[in-house]
This record gives structure tokens, C-alpha cells and sequence, in this order.
């Protein structure tokens, strides 16, 4: 998959966010940033624009651009309401995707399964990124696959670094199976199970990744109230 610099720039920005190479609220130097990455204002900007879409930035008028991560309490909202979305998607493909589709469908997981052999998480989630695409696509509900396509991107750099957690992308990739099945034999109610499922944050896998993005202390108050 190509991406032009601004892309390279933008993910590499949302790494070092990650990293807690800047802290929740402080303000982006462009200056710093366009010579770090050794490029002009504008490239960086575009970049800049590309991560304020994923909510992980957020731009102040007159004052900047400043880092900001959600809540525990924000975040799991907004993985619940994308579990539901995914979940409605996968009832109704399952009566409704087409056989060129559901090859494509296919065809995205074994390549989510190269990613695996390869080792490589990075690939592993761009083809997953499609497979649940194709889902929202054959949902045959066009408002439904603009609304999941929308929080997808949301939630795109949580969703990304769960993958990194030891043990998960082998998780995810079985759970791809059973989404797959239900939806070849047309079971909707499997469909729709595996896919809420699937991408639920719950447990143990929502303390991981709470705690992987320097909420620990607030999340830890919340659950001791």
C-alpha cells in the first residue's frame, strides 16, 4: 500500500503519540516537527489535519495543535458503539452479500493470514482494515456503512495497537474465521455475535489498552469508585 509523505508523516506522528513522546493536552511544534521529519510547513500540516480526523490531535484556532487522547470512559463508549455497529453490519450481510464479495472477503483474510506468517502487525491491519469494509459494504445499508466507515477512522490508532498486545493478533485472526463462516452459510445471528464480539473491549484487553495509552491512574480511580 503506498503512502505519500503526508501519510508517513501523520503515522509516524500518532506513533510518537503512542510512545508518550508528548504528553496529553501539550502543543505540537510545527517548527521541531518539520525539522525532525525534514520537510517543509505544508507537508507537515496535511499530516497534522490527517491525525486532528482520528481525534487524537486536536486544532485550536490561533493557538495550535495540541495532543489529545480520550478518557477510559470516552473510549469505551466509543468501542461499544462500534461493536454494535459491526454487529448490525454482520447481520445483515449475512443475507445479503454477494458471491464476489464474499471471495474478496476471503481473499482479505488470507492475506491477514500472510500478514501473521510474516510477522508483520502493520500489514495485518491494513487488510483488516478492508475486510471489515466489505462487511459495512454488503450490509446493503448505505447510511449504516458511512456511519461505521466514520467511527472505523476513529478509533483506527486504538483498534491498531491492540494488535501489538502478545497473543491478540493470533485472537483476532480466529475470530476472523468464525466471521467469515457465519457469513458464507448466511447465519445472521453468528454474524452478528462474532462481530460484536470481535470488536468489543472488554476485561482484561480494555485495562491493556487504557494503560498502553497513559490513562492507568484515572482508569484505575474510575474502577475503585
Amino acid at each position: 500500500m503506498y503512502l505519500n509523505r503526508a501519510d508517513q508523516i501523520a503515522e509516524e506522528i500518532q506513533e510518537l503519540i503512542f510512545a508518550g513522546s508528548f504528553e496529553d493536552g501539550e502543543r505540537l511544534d510545527e517548527n521541531r516537527l518539520s525539522e525532525k521529519f525534514g520537510v517543509s510547513r505544508t507537508p507537515l500540516r496535511e499530516a497534522l489535519k490527517k491525525v486532528a480526523l482520528l481525534g487524537i490531535v486536536e486544532k485550536i484556532p490561533n493557538r495550535g495543535v495540541f495532543v489529545h487522547q480520550p478518557g477510559p470512559i470516552e473510549l469505551l463508549e466509543m468501542f461499544e458503539v462500534m461493536s454494535e455497529l459491526e454487529s448490525i453490519c454482520g447481520k445483515l450481510a449475512a443475507k445479503r452479500i454477494s458471491e464476489s464479495a464474499l471471495k474478496k472477503l476471503q481473499k482479505a483474510n488470507a492475506k491477514c493470514k500472510k500478514a501473521i506468517k510474516n510477522n508483520n502487525p502493520d500489514a495485518y491491519y491494513i487488510e483488516n482494515e478492508l475486510f471489515h469494509k466489505i462487511i459495512y459494504n454488503q450490509s446493503g445499508n448505505s447510511f449504516l456503512e458511512k456511519e461505521a466507515i466514520k467511527l472505523q477512522k476513529r478509533l483506527q490508532p486504538f483498534r491498531r495497537v491492540q494488535l501489538r498486545f502478545r497473543g491478540r493478533i493470533e485472537q483476532s485472526m480466529a475470530e476472523h474465521e468464525d466471521i467469515v463462516k457465519a457469513l458464507s452459510f448466511g447465519n445472521s445471528t453468528d454474524a452478528e455475535n462474532a462481530l460484536r464480539n470481535h470488536v468489543a473491549v472488554q476485561g482484561d484487553k480494555f485495562h491493556q489498552l487504557v494503560a498502553s495509552f497513559g490513562k492507568k491512574e484515572e482508569y484505575l480511580s474510575l474502577i475503585h469508585i
